[in-house]
């Protein structure tokens, strides 16, 4: 278990913390709980029951099928030669939905501030002198009234109880403080921090900056100069730990919506391609207006045969709720590409103005 020294918590107080509960293997944990035969069985969800359909990949697999190297993403076909006696089911979202609303509801049994990321994960804002004794009763809690095993990170901020999580998982409760941050984490590379990704990261190498301690001790204004006012110096403050913003329990307001198809069959027609784009982008933006929303960006994301996958993305001239205008900014980004190869995947996402 990681442990530290003096809390100061997002207000500054003694005994406040950030725990981060993380739910272990869920989707395939909700399905041996309904299926309690399954248990301490390599399960694999995702696609439907026939892993032998192409262009089929894994949304999650339980610890046993990892075991044999099934990791999500996976495609069904490989996972079915890595491991031929799992048990390949279905994804079935209103269950998963169900189960996640009943762990919330669990959480905000507690005297804490429930702030929900997702399906199988939330930030818990709670004061409290003795936080592990806390994550151990969130965790009965949860066993008790969902059957289903959490892990849960303690910290002084989102970022440290969210890393906190990765040294606890699965079922375990670990705690990392600021004061242990730079010991801990100082020579992991720059990837290891939650919100840094590969992109970020190459950009950041390209400054001298490698590791954790690097962004930690990076000057910021070069960080601003490169990554702009906002941005670069948050990636310091990342570096540092994580900023201590408090804990909040309004709903979370999705940033992006997207929708992507792979392909039974590669897609070699040009018209063809433009259509899937259409449609997707047509789809997604009926989704957004369904939620009272406005579209600010539009990105497309090709994955051709060979699987080389990129995205494009433009900033349209105004927000906007009409699927014509999303549509049509969806082919101009597709026209960026170029002449496409055969095509396996095409996916449309779009940036979405947030509420005042």
């Amino acid at each position: 278990m990681v442990t530290g020294g003096a809390p100061i918590g997002a207000a500054g107080s003694i005994g406040t913390w950030v725990l981060h509960v993380d739910l272990d293997q869920f989707l395939a944990a909700v399905e041996v709980h309904r299926r309690p035969e399954l248990a301490g069985l390599p399960v694999v969800v995702g696609g439907d029951v026939n892993p032998r359909r192409p262009r089929q990949v894994v949304a999650t697999a339980s610890y046993e099928a990892r075991a044999h190297g099934i990791r999500s993403g996976m495609p069904l076909g490989q996972a079915l030669r890595r491991c031929p006696e799992a048990i390949f089911l279905a994804s079935d979202r209103p269950a998963y939905d169900a189960a996640s609303a009943e762990v919330m509801a669990t959480l905000r049994t507690f005297p804490a501030t429930v702030e929900v990321w997702g399906w199988d994960e939330a930030f818990l804002g709670v004061t409290t002198d003795e936080p592990e004794a806390f994550a151990h009763d969130i965790k009965a809690r949860v066993a008790a009234v969902t059957g289903l095993s959490c892990a849960v990170g303690i910290g002084e901020t989102r970022l440290l109880a969210k890393t906190a999580t990765g040294f606890a998982k699965p079922g375990g409760v670990a705690r990392l403080t600021r004061r242990e941050w730079i010991p801990r984490m100082g020579q992991e590379p720059v990837t290891a921090i939650w919100g840094v990704g590969p992109r970020t990261s190459a950009r950041l190498v390209e400054l001298g900056i490698v590791t954790v301690e690097d962004l930690a001790r990076a000057d910021h204004e070069q960080l601003a100069r490169s990554f702009g006012p906002t941005i670069g110096p948050h990636l310091r403050v990342l570096g540092l730990g994580g900023d201590d913003s408090p804990i909040v329990d309004e709903p979370h307001v999705a940033r992006g919506r997207g929708k992507e198809e792979t392909f039974t069959t590669d897609v070699t027609d040009a018209a063809a391609i433009v259509d899937h784009v259409q449609r997707l982008a047509r789809d997604v933006t009926a989704a957004v207006v369904a939620d009272g929303r406005r579209v600010t960006h539009v990105a497309v994301k090709v994955r051709t045969s060979s699987f080389f996958t990129r995205t494009k993305v433009s900033k349209l001239p105004a927000p906007t709720s009409e699927s014509d205008e999303v549509a049509a900014m969806a082919l101009t980004v597709l026209a960026r590409f170029g002449e496409l190869r055969p095509v396996r995947l095409l996916g449309v996402r779009v940036v979405l103005e947030m509420p005042p």
